[in-house]
């Protein structure tokens, strides 16, 4: 087994915002000398996460809808009363959503099913540079 370790730096609007990354991280693995494995994506940040959705517009708008009524920004959060940064809810959020994704490839492609997308969702309150980690573990 051999593990390649790549990164994908992408610029967010936070407050919600949802990124298809599939490409990024399809182009890392056909960067590899790797036929079949896994990969592994990690967001190392407590305000954002990954997952897998059908990336249109109206699935996106869902998922934000989902999350604001699960956790709305304007909830009194311990951890704004304690730093006064405003953003206990993106750190909720995160936490359910979860900072990393592993999908097998075969044949050096992505086994996502047909509607189904690789996106980061930056719930913190302002944009960031965000630096994610893509490990690569195959043969």
């Amino acid at each position: 087994m051999t593990v390649e370790t790549k990164y994908i730096e992408i610029q967010t609007s936070g407050n919600g915002d949802i990124l298809d990354i599939t490409s990024e991280v399809q182009s890392k693995i056909s960067d590899c000398n790797l036929e079949n494995g896994i990969v592994t994506i990690f967001t190392p940040s407590a305000t954002s996460g990954l997952t897998t959705l059908e990336f249109e517009p109206g699935c996106v708008e869902d998922l934000n809808r989902v999350f604001n009524e699960i956790l709305p920004p304007n909830r009194d959060y311990a951890h704004n009363q304690r730093w006064g940064d405003g953003n206990g809810h993106s750190h909720a959020r995160a936490a359910l959503l979860k900072p990393s994704l592993t999908v097998p490839f075969i044949e050096n492609k992505l086994t996502l099913g047909t509607w189904q997308q690789i996106v980061l969702v930056d719930f913190d309150t302002r944009h960031r540079q965000r630096k994610l980690v893509v490990q690569i573990l195959g043969e």
